[in-house]
């Protein structure tokens, strides 16, 4: 294959994956597979950098956009928005040559079989090149901070102080952090370790099992990945492991486990506990399986619905349960730019009211004296502080225990990091002891 034809396809398949995403709804994870795996392993980085980079710009692209496209286009001719996303994207923001990036959307559109757009193309990206230094990138705010304007909005009233920041780093790129098996090897050494293979990096001082790499880097060039000795996962999601209180021989619940990140660390920091990890994605659990067996541990996976105790629980309660509950993921949109494609403002109350059923359906579950985390990825206080404190309010025998942590900021209920604290994503945790 042609480089020149092998480009092409791969911004053929960008095409498609935006699509996949913008109209039909799916995340990057399922689009990005289904339209890769017959795509020169070269071409993947580049595909992934034009559709990241679309999704995370798409509101200042559609700004700037909107001012070259004189009739709006038919819903059957958005895959042409998509090429001029795409042509744009490389204009403004990847170093892409003039003449590349016009010609590869015009040949685009000789690949979707709309000849006729190649005119128009051509012309729309030639005057955005001469007009470049004009652009205005803050014409209203959902282009200025490249969000919908309802997650602004909501942001903004939750976090009055903040809200800019907040934005501005959920467009940032995400960085790389490690989590270190420290039954195995200690931080310092492992450092060194990723220094002898030319890898450098810090680490984050309110996590004590965390590096963070300087540049990102393929999995299998750090040592030891393959024996377990080292995993890839943000530093917030690691502080799970640190806040549960772990003990010898403990019988704990993961629930909504997958992918399981928090399973195997937990697993790691205290290796005789016996964990049942639960989620209703059979298809995530396979990669719970993969990550156990790679990391040489042990639990038990059960596909079932949390909230439906009575389709998998068999009575025994637990000594700690870890609830990572499903949100928003508005926390972690500098490593999923699509959540703003696909979130809606109307999905926020609808998951509330989930977390607010899995909360009461697995407190029965605790052992008097035990222990409940809970957790998710979101910023939004709808999810997190104001969820925990109803939850306080309706539950008699419930108890909040108090994060003590240099992390973060002090809720009503529980504790909040934002985008970008300390290098992390936003992430919540509240602590509740039963009496």
């Amino acid at each position: 294959m042609s480089e020149k034809h092998s480009k092409m396809d791969g911004r053929f398949i960008a095409i498609k994956i935006l699509s996949r995403v913008m109209q039909k709804g799916e995340s990057l994870s399922t689009a990005i597979p289904k339209e890769i795996k017959n795509l020169d392993e070269r071409d993947r980085p580049l595909v992934q950098a034009l559709v990241y980079g679309v999704l995370r710009w798409r509101w200042q692209l559609e700004s700037i956009l909107s001012k070259y496209i004189k009739k709006p286009l038919k819903a059957k001719d958005q895959d042409l928005q998509y090429i001029l996303m795409l042509g744009a994207f490389q204009l403004l923001w990847m170093r892409t040559p003039d003449y590349a990036a016009v010609d590869a959307a015009v040949n685009s559109s000789l690949k979707i079989k709309k000849k006729w757009a190649k005119g128009m193309i051509n012309a729309i990206l030639r005057q955005l090149i001469r007009e470049r230094e004009e652009i205005n990138y803050k014409a209203c705010e959902e282009a200025e901070f490249s969000h919908p304007k309802w997650l602004i909005e909501r942001i903004k009233n939750d976090w009055p102080q903040d809200w800019q920041q907040v934005l501005i780093q959920a467009n940032e790129e995400a960085p790389m952090t490690l989590r270190i098996d420290t039954q195995q090897t200690s931080l310092t050494d492992y450092q060194q370790q990723l220094n002898e293979v030319e890898l450098d990096a810090h680490v984050i001082e309110a996590v004590p099992t965390a590096l963070l790499l300087e540049q990102a880097a393929d999995v299998y060039r750090l040592p030891g990945f393959e024996q377990g000795r080292v995993s890839v996962q943000d530093g917030a999601a690691q502080l799970a492991a640190h806040l549960i209180q772990l003990a010898a021989g403990q019988k704990v619940l993961d629930a909504c486990a997958a992918p399981g990140g928090k399973t195997l660390h937990m697993l790691q920091t205290e290796p005789s506990i016996k964990v049942d990890a639960v989620d209703i994605s059979e298809t995530r659990l396979e990669r719970v399986a993969e990550n156990l067996q790679r990391l040489g541990c042990e639990a038990s996976l059960i596909a079932a619905d949390i909230a439906q105790p009575n389709e998998w629980w068999d009575g025994e309660q637990y000594e700690r349960i870890l609830l990572d509950a499903p949100c928003s993921a508005t926390g972690v949109i500098r490593r999923h730019p699509d959540i703003k494609s696909l979130r809606r403002d109307s999905d926020i109350a609808e998951l509330v009211s989930t977390q607010q059923q899995i909360l009461d359906a697995v407190w029965p579950m605790l052992k008097s004296g035990g222990l409940m985390l809970y957790a998710t990825c979101s910023v939004l206080k709808a999810e997190n502080e104001q969820q925990v404190l109803d939850f306080l309010k309706r539950t008699k025998d419930a108890e909040e225990i108090k994060i003590q942590a240099d992390w973060g900021r002090e809720q009503k209920a529980g504790r909040q990091l934002l985008t970008g604290d300390q290098q992390m994503d936003g992430f919540y945790y509240a602590l509740i002891k039963k009496n």
